[in-house]
C-alpha cells in the first residue's frame, strides 16, 4: 500500500484548486487537513514545506516557505500573509503579517495586520498589534505589544531582544504590557521602541511613546510615556540566594490580573468589532473563530500560571516567618480562583455594556463606508475612539477592581 497516497491525493486537489506548489512530491500534508480550507486563489506552497490540522485555514495570497521549509499545525492564516521558513502552531496570522525564516510561533500567538518578525523569532503566548516588527533572534514569549499608527511609524522591538519569562524558582507568571489595549486597538497611539541586545524581566508595563535605549535590562515598570530609558547594570557581587521569597508578590500579581484584564477586553473587541469585518472574508468566520480561541488559551495560560505561584508561594510561607507577606499568600492562594471565574466572563458587566453601545452607533456609521478595518479604526473621530476606549478601559479597570476586592491584604492598584 502507498502510505503516501492519502497526502498525494489532497496535493493534487490543491493544485487543481489553483495553489501553486512548484514541487507537490516534497509536500505533506495531514490526513486531517480540509483541502476545502484552503483559498485556490494566489496561494503558493514551496518545496518541503508540511501542512496538518483539521482547524488549519489558508487564505488568498498566502506564501509559506519561500525562505526555508514550513510546518503549518493547526493555525488560522489571513489573506496575503508570508510565513517564509520556520514552524507555526496554534496561532492567528491576519492580513499582511509576516515571519522570516527560522521562526518558531507556538500556541496562542496573534499576528495582527501587517505584524512581523525577521528571521529566528521566536514567540508564544505573544500578541502583536497592527504593524508591530520584530527584529532578528528574538524571544518574545507571554508579551502583548501595541503602539504605531502605520507601516511606517510602528512599535519595534531590536534584534537580539528577549523577554525574560522564566524565574529561578521556575514561575512564569511574567506576562508583559507594551503599550495596552483600551488605547491600542485605536491605532493613534505613538510608537514604542524597544533597542536591540536589550530585555525585558516580566511581568512589565511599558508605556506608549518610549524608547528603551539599546542594551539596557529592564527591571521595572515604565508607564509613563514618551521616555528615553536607559537600562543600568547590576553591579558585581555575591549574595545570598533565598528561593521563592516573593518579596515582590503584589507587583507580580497585579501585572498578570492588568494581562488578564487586557485579554478580556482585546476578546470584547473581537466580538463586537472585528467581526463584521471578518465576516466579509473567506474563510473570515473560522479566523474570527480562531481568535477567539487563542484569546481563550492565553487566559487560560495566565491563570494556570497564577495558580501555580499561589500554590508555591503559601507552601513557601509555612516554612518561614514572614509577617503580613505570609498572610497576602495564603489570601492569594485561597482567592486566586475569582481571577479565574471574573476571566471567563464576558466582559459586558459593571456597565461596560452601556458604554460599548455608545461607542458601537458611533463606530457602526463609519463602518458603513464599507471601508477595511484597519481604515475603518484610522477614520475614526477623537470623539468615537474616545467613547471605545472608555468602554474597553472600564472592562479592563472592572476585572482589576473585582479581583482586588477579592484580596484586600495584597493592595493590589493601590499606587
Amino acid at each position: 500500500m502507498d502510505l503516501r497516497q492519502p497526502c498525494a491525493e489532497k496535493v493534487l486537489r490543491l493544485i487543481e484548486k489553483g495553489v501553486q506548489i512548484p514541487n507537490p512530491s516534497t509536500i505533506d500534508i495531514g490526513e486531517d487537513v480540509s483541502v476545502d480550507l484552503v483559498s485556490g486563489h494566489g496561494v503558493r506552497i514551496y518545496p518541503g514545506c508540511r501542512i496538518y490540522g483539521e482547524k488549519t485555514v489558508i487564505s488568498a495570497g498566502v506564501q509559506i516557505g519561500y525562505e526555508a521549509p514550513a510546518t503549518i499545525d493547526n493555525c488560522q492564516i489571513g489573506p496575503k500573509v508570508e510565513l517564509k521558513g520556520g514552524f507555526f502552531n496554534r496561532s492567528v496570522f491576519l492580513r499582511g503579517s509576516s515571519m522570516g525564516l527560522g521562526a518558531q510561533v507556538r500556541e496562542a500567538c496573534i499576528l495582527e495586520e501587517e505584524a512581523s518578525g525577521a528571521h529566528c523569532v521566536g514567540l508564544k503566548q505573544t500578541i502583536l498589534f497592527p504593524f508591530v516588527t520584530l527584529g532578528s533572534l528574538i524571544n518574545f514569549c507571554d508579551c502583548l505589544m501595541a503602539g504605531g499608527t502605520s507601516r511606517r511609524n510602528h512599535s519595534e522591538v531590536g534584534s537580539s531582544y528577549i523577554h525574560f519569562n522564566f524565574t529561578p524558582d521556575g514561575d512564569k507568571t511574567t506576562p508583559s504590557i507594551i503599550g495596552d489595549v483600551p488605547r491600542g486597538v485605536m491605532l493613534r497611539e505613538p510608537p514604542i521602541f524597544l533597542g536591540g541586545q536589550g530585555g525585558m524581566v516580566g511581568p512589565l508595563k511599558i508605556g506608549f511613546g518610549d524608547v528603551v535605549g539599546a542594551g539596557s535590562i529592564l527591571r521595572k515598570d515604565y508607564p509613563e510615556e514618551n521616555k528615553l530609558i536607559l537600562g543600568k547594570a547590576h553591579a558585581g557581587g555575591v549574595w545570598s540566594f533565598v528561593p521563592r521569597a516573593y518579596g515582590n508578590l503584589s507587583h507580580i500579581v497585579e501585572n498578570n490580573v492588568s494581562y488578564l484584564g487586557s485579554l478580556v477586553a482585546l476578546g470584547e473587541w473581537y466580538r463586537w468589532v472585528r467581526k463584521g469585518f471578518l465576516e466579509k472574508e473567506e474563510f473570515g468566520p473560522l479566523i474570527w473563530e480562531g481568535l477567539l480561541d487563542k484569546i481563550s488559551l492565553a487566559k487560560k495560560e495566565r491563570v494556570t500560571r497564577l495558580k501555580g505561584l499561589a500554590e508555591k508561594a503559601v507552601l513557601a510561607a509555612s516554612s518561614r516567618a514572614d509577617g503580613g507577606r505570609k498572610t497576602a499568600r495564603i489570601e492569594l492562594s485561597e482567592h486566586v480562583h475569582v481571577v479565574e471565574s471574573l476571566s471567563l466572563a464576558d466582559g459586558s458587566g459593571n456597565g461596560a455594556a452601556q458604554y460599548r453601545e455608545e461607542f458601537l452607533a458611533d463606530f457602526s456609521r463609519v463602518a458603513a463606508g464599507g471601508a477595511d478595518y484597519i481604515t475603518t479604526v484610522q477614520a475614526l473621530s477623537a470623539q468615537a475612539r474616545d467613547k471605545g476606549v472608555r468602554w474597553l478601559q472600564h472592562v479592563v479597570s472592572s476585572f482589576c477592581g473585582e479581583v482586588s476586592e477579592a484580596m484586600p491584604l495584597l493592595r493590589l492598584f493601590r499606587k
